[in-house]
């Protein structure tokens, strides 16, 4: 093919791609209209069987060379942006209200995966100076965080290192940080840094993280939405706690107050016993794990967790930890005594009493009457760009997906998404968009 004939086709692709760049402003222009008469005739902004018999009518109208599969998912993604594009106008209200930081000057001690996510949230807070400390040189290195010459002349010194050794970490940073200073820590246990007697300090602990750690995991979003506990002390100044208040909710932080002998009991019971609990269901299993399914696969996700840090976990709320495991180990016993009793009234009550506890659970955590929650399960195949276009096709629409779970099957069969909607009519409009695109909607 001669350079002449391929830039004449070239040329002529772009002035389509031009004609098809006007038609779809054209057509989003006559869109916006149609939208602002539903919105004023209070009628719903997504008609999903109008778009299936779209679909449907301009399969039919193709002459090819495109093929059916192309020309709906060409006009699928079409519809998909004519909505995002009417959503792109966020209100005021629905934005995040920023609140300023309260300080100017942040020191870090410890560059792992929460603490130098707290430094990533500060600067995004707008924190204008922010200092570290690091043990290992060269995790601090890649956390990016300027080295701290000293912390005599920051604000708020936040102390992240491992529990094990936090006491000690806390009692150094005091030794060395100014007198108007504050500080606080991240410390997943709080009885150790509770006896810690300084106006200065304010234990803490944000009810956020990973498995897994280190800088290269840290995000300025880690803390969007979390709870983050704190444990004043009968010495705590009141200054020094708005302050660590202050900066706590400007990174996305909600703030509670335990005492500390409460932080470790709660915390025993719902961190620190799933995972004493996953690794020994894990390790019961052994050599049966070939026959795994879902289930064991997604009670068993923190197994193995980081082994030094919580061991120290482990120690350091050592009697919390052995009474709820001793609890567990009796209430396991009443069920063992109903299965060999074949007592089928026992073994349903007590289903019955943990389906009311997990709907409770829900209700906590997605604040909404769990009966307002819905699941669909689609089965969807192993391959790329699947979940993105479930996920764009729901996003579209303004559904929006509270939480999912995938579970991986087998590389033949693919796998299952479970996605939970809330809200009987945003269930209906997602099985009938889902649909639509060909998966099941169950």
């Amino acid at each position: 093919m001669a350079d002449a004939e391929l830039r004449q086709m070239r040329d002529e692709i772009a002035a389509i791609d031009r004609e098809v760049l006007d038609a779809l402003n054209r057509r989003l222009g006559l869109v916006r209209r149609i939208n602002e008469h539903k919105t004023a005739a209070g009628a719903p902004a997504i008609d999903a069987k109008r778009e299936a018999e779209l679909l449907g009518d301009l399969a039919q109208a193709n002459r090819g060379p495109l093929s059916e599969d192309g020309v709906r998912t060409a006009f699928s993604a079409l519809l998909d942006v004519m909505k995002q594009e009417l959503r792109t106008t966020r209100s005021a209200a629905d934005a995040r209200p920023q609140r300023a930081p309260g300080i100017a000057s942040l020191a870090v001690v410890g560059t792992g995966l929460v603490g130098t996510s707290v430094a990533r949230a500060a600067k995004r807070a707008g924190v204008a100076r922010i200092v570290g400390e690091d043990a290992d040189s060269a995790q601090l290195r890649q956390s990016g965080i300027e080295p701290a010459e000293s912390l005599a002349d920051v604000e708020l010194v936040v102390v992240a290192v491992p529990v094990g050794g936090l006491p000690d970490a806390v009692r150094d940073v005091l030794g060395r940080a100014g007198d108007d200073t504050t500080v606080t820590d991240v410390g997943s246990t709080k009885r150790g840094v509770a006896a810690i007697e300084d106006a200065r300090f304010v234990p803490g602990h944000p009810l956020a993280g990973g498995a897994s750690g280190g800088p290269a995991r840290a995000t300025a979003d880690l803390f969007d939405g979390a709870t983050w506990i704190l444990s004043p002390t009968k010495t705590s100044g009141a200054r020094h706690l708005a302050r660590v208040r202050a900066f706590v909710a400007s990174v996305g932080g909600n703030v509670a107050e335990l005492d500390a002998a409460t932080h470790d009991r709660i915390l025993g019971l719902t961190s620190h016993l799933p995972h004493a609990l996953a690794n020994l269901l894990v390790l019961d299993v052994g050599e049966t794990a070939d026959y795994a399914g879902p289930a064991l696969r997604e009670m068993t996700r923190v197994a193995g967790a980081n082994p030094s840090i919580w061991a120290d976990i482990f120690l350091e709320n050592a009697d919390e930890l052995a009474s709820s495991l001793e609890s567990h180990a009796g209430a396991a016993g009443d069920v063992v005594h109903a299965l060999r009793a074949a007592d089928r009234a026992f073994l349903e009550q007590w289903i019955e009493h943990a389906a009311s506890a997990r709907e409770r659970m829900l209700e906590r955590a997605y604040r909404m009457d769990a009966r307002q929650l819905h699941r669909i399960r689609v089965r969807i195949p192993d391959k790329p760009g699947v979940l993105a276009r479930i996920t764009q096709t729901l996003g579209a629409a303004g559904i929006n997906i509270e939480d999912f779970e995938l579970r991986h099957v087998s590389p033949e069969y693919g796998g299952v998404l479970v996605v939970l909607i809330s809200g009987s009519e945003n269930l209906e409009l997602a099985r009938t968009l889902l649909r639509r695109e060909g998966y099941s909607a169950a």
